[in-house]
C-alpha cells in the first residue's frame, strides 16, 4: 500500500463496529499509541468502503502509514454474534449455556429450556441466530430432553451451526439427529450437578465465529488489510480485562477488577474476580460463578433503550438527576426514539445523557454483582450469598463512548460502587476508578494474543485515574 514507512514494531488493531470501523496504530517498543482513525461500518454493503475511510483517516493523522507487524481485528458489526441457547433446566444447564455464550462475546437473542415445543422451534428459526448452543443433562444424566430438542431442531429450517455441549452419553445420538448441519461437539457445560465447565464451549463458539461468521457477514472481504479476525469485540474487551487483572510473565496486573461499558444498545459489565464471600460464615448459594464473567443488559441501552432506563430508574429520579422538568425529559426521550443516531445537542440533552448513563451503570452493575440474603435452617438463620462478591475488587474501569464523552465520568463510575442505601448489594466498596479514554481495552485484548506484555503495559500506560479532585479535567482528547 502506498504511503507506508518502515516500522517493524507497529501493530494495527481494528474493531469492525456496528456504527464505525475503528483503528488504533500502536508502537510496540515504546508502548504508545501512534494514532487513531475511523470510518463508517459498511458491512451490509461493501466493507472496504468503511475500512478504506478508516485507513485514510489514520494516514491523514500520521502523515504516512507504517508497515505493521500485526494487523488484528475484532467485530461486533451487523448486530454482533447472534446466539440462541437451549438447555434442560432454566436455572442449571440453560443458565450454564447462557454464561458460556456471553463469555464468548455473543449477543444472546434467545434462551430456551426444557422440551422445545413447536412454537419454540418456530421462534428460534425466526430469531435467525448465527450459532445455537445445545446443552442439557449432566454426563450420564437425563438424555431424553436433549435428544428431543436435537430431533426437533434437526427437522426444522434452522440453518446455523450448532455447538453441542450437553450430556456426553447422548452426544452421538444428538449429533445424528442434527445431521445436515454443522455440529461442533465439545465438553458438557455442566458435567456434574452444580459444576460448570464453560471454557470449551466458549472456545468452540469463538472458532465458529472466526471460521463461519466472519465470512457470512462479509468481513473477510477486507482480508488484504488485516491478518485475521480473532474474536467478537465483547470477547476482545473481556480478554483485555483478564490481562489487566492477571498480568503476564514479566508484568503484574491490577488484580481483581470490574469493567463497565455503557453503549447505545446495551450496557455490558465484565468482572475478573473469584467472587467468593469476603465475610466469614457467609454461605454461597446457586450455580458457581465464573471467575471471568460478562453480563449484557439489553434493556439499558443509551439510545435503543433510553425509555427503558427511565422506566427502571423512574421518570422523577431521572428528571431530578438531570435538573430538568419531567415533561422536558419526556420530550427529549421522544426525540431520541425517533432518531437513534442523535448526539446530544445543547445543555438539556447533555444533562439527560449524563442522567441516563448514571442510571444505566447503577442498574447494570447491581445486576452483575451478587447479593446477600437470609435463610432459616434447623439451627437458626444463616447468611447466604447469591452471585459474586465484588465488594473487594481493587479497580473499576469505564470504557465506551458514553463514558469517554461524559462531562463527569467520575460521577458515572461512582454509580458502580456500594452504598449504604443498598447494604445487601455486593458492589465494589473502595476501588480505584479508571477511565479507558483511548478505547484500548479491545485493542489490548487482541494484542495480548501475540504480545501480552506489550498489551498490558500499553493499557496500564493509558488508563486514566479519575478522582473527585480531577473529575472535570480533560487531559486527553477522546
Amino acid at each position: 500500500m502506498p504511503g507506508f514507512k518502515q516500522m517493524p514494531s507497529a501493530a494495527l488493531l481494528i474493531d469492525f463496529g456496528s456504527t464505525y470501523t475503528k483503528l488504533r496504530a500502536i508502537d510496540l517498543e515504546r508502548r504508545c499509541i501512534l494514532g487513531s482513525g475511523q470510518g463508517p461500518s459498511t458491512v451490509t454493503t461493501d466493507i472496504m468502503v468503511g475500512m478504506s475511510a478508516a485507513l485514510a483517516d489514520l494516514e491523514m493523522r500520521l502523515g504516512s502509514l507504517p508497515r505493521f507487524k500485526y494487523r488484528l481485528a475484532s467485530s461486533s458489526a451487523a448486530g454482533g454474534l447472534r446466539m440462541v441457547t437451549v438447555g434442560l433446566v432454566r436455572e442449571l444447564t440453560a443458565e450454564a449455556a447462557r454464561r458460556a455464550a456471553l463469555g464468548a462475546g455473543a449477543r444472546l437473542v434467545g434462551t430456551f429450556a426444557y422440551r422445545l415445543t413447536q412454537a419454540d422451534v418456530e421462534r428460534i428459526v425466526a430469531l435467525a441466530p448465527d450459532i445455537l448452543l445445545l446443552a442439557g443433562g449432566t454426563d450420564g444424566g437425563n438424555s431424553e430432553v436433549i435428544l428431543h430438542n436435537a430431533t426437533a431442531l434437526g427437522r426444522s429450517a434452522l440453518a446455523c451451526p450448532v455447538v453441542l455441549a450437553g450430556n456426553r452419553a447422548a452426544a452421538d445420538a444428538a449429533a445424528a439427529a442434527l445431521a445436515g448441519r454443522e455440529v461442533i461437539r465439545c465438553e458438557n457445560v455442566m458435567p456434574e450437578f452444580n459444576l460448570l465447565d464453560i471454557e470449551p464451549a466458549r472456545a468452540a463458539i469463538r472458532r465458529v465465529f472466526i471460521e463461519r461468521i466472519v465470512h457470512a457477514k462479509g468481513i473477510d472481504r477486507a482480508h488484504a488489510e488485516f491478518d485475521q479476525v480473532l474474536m467478537p469485540t465483547p470477547a476482545a474487551v473481556m480478554e483485555g480485562a483478564r490481562l489487566l487483572a492477571d498480568g503476564c510473565a514479566g508484568a503484574a496486573g491490577l488484580g481483581p477488577l470490574l469493567v463497565v461499558d455503557p453503549g447505545g444498545a446495551t450496557t455490558d459489565v465484565h468482572s475478573v474476580a473469584d467472587g467468593e464471600p469476603c465475610v466469614a460464615g457467609v454461605i454461597p448459594q446457586g450455580l458457581p460463578e465464573p471467575r471471568v464473567k460478562r453480563t449484557v443488559e439489553g434493556d439499558l441501552g443509551m439510545r435503543h433503550n433510553a425509555a427503558a432506563i427511565v422506566e427502571a430508574a423512574g421518570l422523577e429520579s431521572i428528571a431530578a438527576a438531570a435538573k430538568l422538568a419531567p415533561a422536558r425529559v419526556s420530550v427529549l426521550l421522544d426525540e431520541i426514539t425517533r432518531d437513534l443516531e442523535r448526539l446530544p445537542r445543547g445543555a438539556d440533552e447533555i444533562a439527560l445523557d449524563q442522567a441516563l448513563v448514571c442510571a444505566a451503570v447503577q442498574q447494570a452493575v447491581t445486576r452483575h454483582c451478587g447479593t446477600l440474603g437470609t435463610v432459616y435452617t434447623a439451627t437458626g438463620p444463616a447468611t447466604v450469598q447469591h452471585g459474586k462478591d465484588l465488594s473487594g475488587v481493587g479497580a473499576v474501569i469505564g470504557t465506551g463512548g458514553a463514558l469517554v464523552h461524559s462531562p463527569d465520568p467520575y460521577a458515572v463510575l461512582q454509580m458502580a460502587l456500594a452504598t449504604s442505601a443498598e447494604p445487601l448489594s455486593l458492589r465494589p466498596r473502595r476501588p480505584r476508578l479508571l477511565l479507558d479514554r483511548e478505547y484500548l481495552l479491545y485493542a489490548c485484548g487482541l494484542l495480548g494474543s501475540v504480545e501480552p506484555q506489550a498489551a498490558l503495559e500499553l493499557a496500564l500506560a493509558y488508563l486514566e485515574p479519575i478522582e473527585s479532585e480531577t473529575r472535570h479535567e480533560r487531559t486527553r482528547s477522546a
